[in-house]
């Protein structure tokens, strides 16, 4: 099985809030579809805009940044046999989601 990081940028639920709820009540039925077929390892939406970068010197700057800084809004690690089960994954995430996902498989750790 291989790991794969499915994410969207924040800004890209892009819905009426008013639709919030229906949003995370369907957000919530693919997580636990995901955790029934066992393949849902970790994930959860993001705070917005609230980052700290920390520097190879150890200095810290803390967020918000301004908004032409791209920001991870939310995530989904899943372990699925293959490329084409992650990317069906990723379409009900962001059917649910209303918006587009991007997907990378996460390098494999062979000391784990």
């Amino acid at each position: 099985m291989t790991r794969y990081l499915i994410s969207f940028d924040d800004g890209a639920m892009t819905f009426p809030e008013e639709e919030l709820p229906e949003v995370a009540e369907a957000s919530l039925e693919v997580v636990r579809k995901a955790r029934d077929a066992a393949v849902w390892v970790f994930g959860g939406g993001l705070e917005r805009q609230q980052a700290s970068v920390v520097s190879t010197d150890g200095t810290v700057t803390n967020g918000p940044y301004p908004e032409t800084k791209a920001v991870l809004g939310g995530f989904a690690i899943i372990d699925v046999p293959s490329r084409e089960d992650a990317l069906e994954w990723a379409a009900k995430i962001a059917a649910a989601c209303r918006c587009a996902q991007e997907v990378r498989e996460i390098m494999a750790d062979p000391t784990v």
